[in-house]
């Protein structure tokens, strides 16, 4: 009964934050200068006010504020994202094509950052002052600070340019034939370079707080008594301490979901991956306004949805959450 009330309080925690994201968002996309007139308008090649006007008046945008902002939020209660003006299809539609690329970019990401370096931390952990906790520490120190564009820009020289070992973007070859296994094949080819660059800024976040995490359990009492016990060091490290040691990685994973939708933006524009990222660069340089509104809506959803289930997963990781 205590965990179904806990679910309720985040659940309705996270829509009224929902509802804040969305008004925020539409109040300064709203506000920001220029609209789907001008960049018609521009495509074109130019027109008078009156046309300017009459495009206004057919997509709603003559209105006062508070009216298409009532009757965006009336839409997206019902699931309607609206029409996009610029590639005249529902954004739901638009959303849903794009969505399986940058939902396999993200996850995998998160994945390979998450296991690799929580398993760099606990390696780095093990001693302290040896070479392998300082070369895991410089690592971490320049994945950290390399800017994802940057670190995706150098892959490409170092590992499409100089050395031609994978394919310069894109998500899959098709001219490449062949059954599910040697197309599945073909999109892992395509995938292992932005997953890479996305992955490495957040390898070293979960790196450096999984070292941290482990060198304050490796001092607790009950890892001291184990040893005593002559538990073999291996079983006191991946069975006692790593479980008690996962909670801040749990939490920062969560935290950091945003930042890893943010940085597949840009790992989709380097790399040309067909994702949302990519979706959501076209339609801010075509000022299509539903296209834009959807996209921050739905990652909006996402990073609330997961900072709920970081939550769920901590009281079930640590008892103590519980009790509280």
């Amino acid at each position: 009964m205590e965990f179904c009330r806990t679910v309720a309080r985040r659940v309705g925690f996270g829509l009224l934050l929902l509802l804040a994201v969305l008004i925020l968002n539409f109040t300064l996309i709203t506000a920001a200068p220029g609209d789907i007139a001008d960049t018609l308008a521009g495509v074109m090649g130019g027109a008078d006010q009156q046309v300017l006007d009459e495009i206004r008046t057919r997509y709603g945008l003559d209105q006062p504020f508070h009216l298409q902002l009532w009757r965006y939020l009336s839409a997206v209660a019902v699931f309607d994202l609206g029409y996009s003006y610029y590639f005249n299809v529902p954004v739901t539609t638009l959303i849903l094509e794009k969505l399986p690329a940058t939902l396999l970019l993200v996850f995998s990401a998160q994945i390979t950052a998450i296991i690799t370096g929580t398993l760099l931390g606990v390696l780095a952990a093990k001693k302290p002052g040896g070479a392998v906790s300082l070369t895991v520490t410089f690592l971490s120190l320049f994945g950290f600070a390399a800017p994802v564009f940057w670190t995706g820009i150098l892959l490409i020289i170092l590992l499409v340019s100089v050395f031609p070992v994978f394919p310069v973007g894109g998500m899959m070859d098709v001219t490449v034939e062949g059954n599910l296994l040697v197309k599945s094949l073909d999109l892992l080819y395509h995938l292992f370079l932005p997953m890479i660059t996305l992955a490495s800024v957040f390898l070293a976040l979960y790196s450096r707080h999984a070292r941290a995490a482990m060198l304050e359990v490796l001092g607790a009492d009950y890892i001291r008594t184990a040893r005593a016990k002559g538990v073999p060091e291996r079983r006191v490290l991946y069975r006692h301490a790593l479980k008690n040691a996962l909670g801040p990685v749990v939490t920062v994973a969560g935290l950091q979901f945003s930042a890893v939708i943010s940085g597949a933006v840009v790992v989709e524009t380097v790399f040309s991956w067909p994702g949302l990222g990519t979706l959501a660069l076209q339609s801010i340089l075509a000022r299509d306004t539903p296209t834009i509104m959807g996209i921050l809506f739905f990652s909006s959803f996402v990073v609330i949805l997961f900072n709920i289930l970081t939550d769920l997963t901590l009281r079930a990781l640590d008892p103590r959450i519980k009790s509280g």
